[in-house]
């Protein structure tokens, strides 16, 4: 009978690249890991299982070099490559060691071969029931177990792990190797960073030696705990339960802060620790993420930026072909006059326009030209206009001014405090607060969404443009949201009211990125006056993007479709919570609809919402920003799902308790420091 150890290794770990190749005491952790097992007496020989990934070629040339035999196969389906690896090498009897293990007893992984020679078992194991450190981990199966897994086993998870269908299937005997005392809580394993300081500290303190034992581990444990305190906060096979974007996230939050470029599409926003995080693909309202599992968007597509649907062909072939002609030059895209002059045309009111690539460029632009135009620097604003240093010296003094204005919680660290006055907020549709705030303060701007969660009351829209044009105020309309998903343009169009300046970003482009400052020539022309400029607001992929898009939503009547699909998803809301008996609120544009539970456990019920939707294939919360890849067919889909859930919630209101019901921590809903 010849018992092969397969050691299953690679450089691309999702959480920490590269890991088996970094070196301690001068020697990569891999040779440190085969140096130890090669100890093991009942093991006749030991191949490294790496994948065919070019990534991989250091890894595998590197053991070779050992004097180790590598077998090279599937990246994903590492069940197949186990079972090649054990065909070729004639194996009977199958060690499985994983490669982030460098800590491996040898004497161990002996008395785990023993136990499975000894009881006949087709599987044997020191981890079911864990009662090792974590990382000392052995498995040994017959080739036989392995051969009949490898036919039978179907899900990812069975063939990404190798052994979940040999141990769970109950096809198989199955015998244990435990310990006298349970250290299962010790974690020797090297999944993250954190991981490899324990482990390199271990090392470093017996080098030379290189032969100690998991004993003498133990002790220098109980002696130096302050040595194994950096990963003591992780979760023995965490990795397991977590998919593959999972895990990038959690790296990215050590290298970015905050983890991304957006706090919208922060994972915590949505299911902390159990949400997707990344894409692979999109198209139309479907997303694919890192392990190519497909989801049905009833969530946010893209932040509000795709109104018809993700990889629309002919926004794409416009993309491409110029692309294919050049992006960027010395020379000015034509592209950005043609847009200029289509804008204008929507919007006959506004006689000019800037371009920029973000919604906080553009408001940033708006807020210096009218500065500039009106000769007052004080801004009154309501609504979210971005990030920059303008917008958030609103809170200077007090952290929760902005707190009404889509963004709680934020402290405005980093911003000058002589900005402190400079903007003050208002709440929309309290008229006799503005016109206060405007006759107190001198304002020379009012900025606001012309609409977010409810509409204008008693014209109000038209009281504040007379005041603007009674107080010789700049009137701005961020439009970065709400534009071109009721009407052919902005939003102002539907209430009959002009704005000196209007913004549009987000749907402008379809995904592409694009924003634009429109206004009155004599407004505009005060940006001469000031400098505002940047080399890529002039690339050509933006103003292509957004010409093409024009075009295909007003062939379409996008906003028309998007409008009525948004109304019919809010009634079909209103429904659910009658038939559950919940009350329900709805708020938010028809096409950026959502809904709250006015109940104490909300922020509870829409984590568990977002949580069990994910199970059954939807990236879904308690809003929909709604494109007109959202067919008939799909709300429909999305509703079935949808409608067992309120009546969860029912059963929760009733007295069911829903912590017992969630897998992880509540979704955020205020701005948040990520460790």
């Amino acid at each position: 009978m010849k018992t092969v150890a397969i050691v299953q290794a690679r450089m691309g770990s999702a959480r920490f690249p590269n890991k088996v190749m970094r070196p301690i005491c001068g020697t990569p952790m891999i040779g440190l890991l085969l140096g130890r097992l090669a100890r093991a007496r009942r093991i006749d020989q030991i191949v490294l299982a790496t994948s065919e990934d070019p990534r991989n070629e250091p890894l595998a040339r590197y053991v070779r070099e050992l004097g180790f035999e590598v077998y090279r196969g599937s990246e994903e389906d590492v069940l197949d490559r186990y079972y090649a690896a054990a065909k070729r090498y004639g194996a009977d009897v199958v060690v499985r060691i994983t490669g982030d293990c460098p800590l491996i007893d040898p004497e161990v992984v002996d008395a785990v071969i023993e136990k499975f020679s000894s009881s006949g078992a087709d599987y044997a194991s020191n981890c079911a029931p864990p009662t090792y450190p974590d990382g000392l981990d052995a498995e040994v199966f017959s080739a036989q177990a392995l051969e009949a897994a490898w036919s039978a086993a179907k899900s990812p998870f069975e063939r990404e792990h190798v052994t979940p269908f040999i141990s769970e299937s109950g096809q198989f005997t199955r015998a244990a190797h435990v310990h006298s005392s349970d250290e299962s809580a010790a974690r020797w394993t090297v999944d993250e960073p954190e991981d490899f300081e324990v482990v390199r500290r271990v090392f470093e303190h017996f080098h030379p030696r290189s032969d100690f034992s998991w004993v003498e581990i133990l002790a220098l444990a109980r002696e130096h705990p302050e040595w194994f305190a950096a990963n003591e906060h992780l979760l023995r096979n965490e990795g397991a339960r977590q998919g593959t974007g999972q895990k990038l996230w959690k790296r990215a939050k050590r290298v970015i802060p905050g983890g991304n470029m957006l706090l919208s599409k922060r994972a915590e926003m949505f299911l902390p620790e159990q949400w997707p995080a990344y894409f692979s693909k999109a198209k139309g309202c479907r997303v694919w993420d890192l392990d190519g599992r497909e989801y049905l968007d009833m969530a946010v597509m893209g932040i509000g930026t795709n109104i018809l649907g993700y990889g629309q062909p002919e926004v794409d072939d416009a993309v491409r072909a110029t692309i294919t002609a050049g992006n960027m030059s010395t020379l000015n895209c034509p592209e950005e006059v043609y847009l200029a002059e289509r804008l204008v045309e929507l919007h006959p009111w506004a006689d000019m326009v800037r371009f920029a690539r973000s919604g906080g460029e553009a408001n940033a632009i708006a807020v210096r030209i009218a500065r500039a135009a009106s000769g007052r620097d004080k801004v009154a604003i309501c609504g979210y206009h971005g990030w920059h240093d303008w917008y958030l010296a609103a809170n200077l003094g007090d952290s929760e001014n902005l707190a009404g204005h889509l963004l709680p919680g934020l402290e405005p660290k980093g911003v000058p405090q002589n900005l402190r006055g400079s903007v003050v907020p208002f709440h929309y549709n309290n008229f006799p607060e503005l016109e206060t705030l405007v006759r107190e303060h001198d304002i020379g701007v009012i900025k606001m969404e012309v609409s977010r969660n409810t509409g204008p009351q008693d014209g109000f829209l038209h009281k504040v443009r007379k005041l603007a044009t009674d107080r010789n105020s700049v009137l701005i309309f961020d439009e970065c949201t709400s534009g071109f998903r009721q009407t052919f343009g902005g939003l102002h169009k539907l209430y009959g009211v002009e704005p000196d300046m209007a913004l549009f970003g987000k749907a402008l482009g379809n995904g592409y990125a694009i924003t634009a400052a429109i206004g009155r020539r004599e407004i505009m022309e005060a940006a001469q006056g000031t400098f505002i400029s940047s080399t890529f607001w002039t690339e050509r992929i933006g103003p292509t993007a957004a010409l093409k898009t024009l075009e295909v939503m007003e062939r379409e009547k996008s906003w028309e479709s998007i409008t009525q699909t948004g109304r019919s998803i809010g009634e079909r809301w209103q429904a659910l919570a009658r038939k559950h008996d919940l009350p329900l609120e709805l708020s938010g544009l028809p096409a950026l609809i959502g809904f709250s539970l006015p109940l104490a456990n909300m922020r509870k019920y829409k984590t568990l919402i977002t949580q069990e939707m994910l199970k059954r294939g939807f990236l879904a919360t308690n809003e929909v920003y709604v494109c007109t890849a959202h067919t008939p067919a799909v709300v429909e889909e999305y509703f079935a799902a949808l409608d067992p859930l309120f009546a969860l919630i029912r059963q929760c209101e009733s007295g069911r308790a829903v912590d017992d019901l969630l897998e992880g921590p509540v979704c955020h809903e205020r701005f948040k420091r990520l460790n």
